[in-house]
């Protein structure tokens, strides 16, 4: 079972769901929240299994929680929704639009990518799974925070830090590990992107080094008619960084669909 965060009404305009990072949970979705609100949409942010409240499980995939979400779209009366995921929730969407296209108004794919993890990179992964199960949610904050923000960011922004470094460490291990192991797990989406018919917004930080730039222009690229949107003065988690330039982005997509 899922817990989630909700705000708006279906004014017409339409329903949008939210996918967090990792392993952070909705709360990085505050900006967006009250912008799409006040623009009139209905907003569902989910938290992943463990986060806030939502059941913890010790071994789920990528498909299991998408299966999850369209059932709670069902539970809420939606019948589809702009589909909006950033770096694992990125992953989250693709996996959601693959299973259920009916229910996909549109994409947005923020700050993430489409392969599967490269040997290196699934190694680097087991290493953070063992130190997270020794160490517990304060050495995931240790190792992830670093990479979220453009290097500028702790001096201009710090208290950014310490929010994204509070919600890891309110964490469980197990919801932290799981969720790794999931992300380890995922399919590569390559071969989905250029089946997708759906409208489609990719959105970048110009300074993420996890999921630069370049990887962002292959997946839009690799999409029919995907528009591409670089987030001057962010990072991995633009939308906390720049929040009004990725609202902005977000909303002119979402605008986009009515016109």
């Amino acid at each position: 079972m899922l817990n989630w965060t909700t705000a708006g009404t279906n004014t017409g305009k339409g329903n949008v769901l939210l996918l967090h990072a990792f392993p952070l949970s909705s709360e990085m979705w505050k900006a967006q929240l009250e912008a799409l609100v006040a623009a009139g949409y209905k907003v569902v942010a989910p938290n992943s299994y463990g986060i806030e409240g939502s059941t913890e499980k010790q071994e789920w995939s990528f498909t299991e929680y998408a299966h999850d979400l369209a059932r709670l779209m069902d539970s809420l009366d939606m019948q589809s929704a702009t589909i909006a995921g950033l770096s694992m929730g990125g992953y989250q969407a693709l996996e959601f639009a693959r299973l259920y296209p009916e229910k996909t108004a549109s994409l947005v794919l923020a700050d993430t990518r489409a392969e599967a993890d490269a040997p290196e990179a699934a190694t680097a992964r087991r290493d953070f799974i063992t130190a997270i199960e020794k160490e517990g949610a304060e050495e995931a904050a240790r190792r992830m925070v670093p990479n979220y923000f453009s290097e500028s960011a702790p001096t201009q922004y710090p208290e950014l830090i310490e929010k994204a470094s509070s919600m890891i460490r309110s964490q469980s291990t197990v919801a932290i590990t799981s969720a790794m192991k999931a992300i380890m797990s995922r399919a590569d989406q390559r071969p989905l992107l250029p089946s997708l018919t759906c409208p489609t917004l990719v959105i970048c930080g110009r300074n993420d080094r996890l999921t630069p730039p370049e990887t962002a222009t292959l997946i839009s690229s690799s999409i029919p008619a995907a528009r591409l949107e670089i987030i001057e003065g962010a990072g991995h988690l633009a939308n906390m960084e720049q929040p009004e330039a990725f609202s902005t982005a977000l909303l002119s997509h979402l605008q986009s669909l009515n016109s």
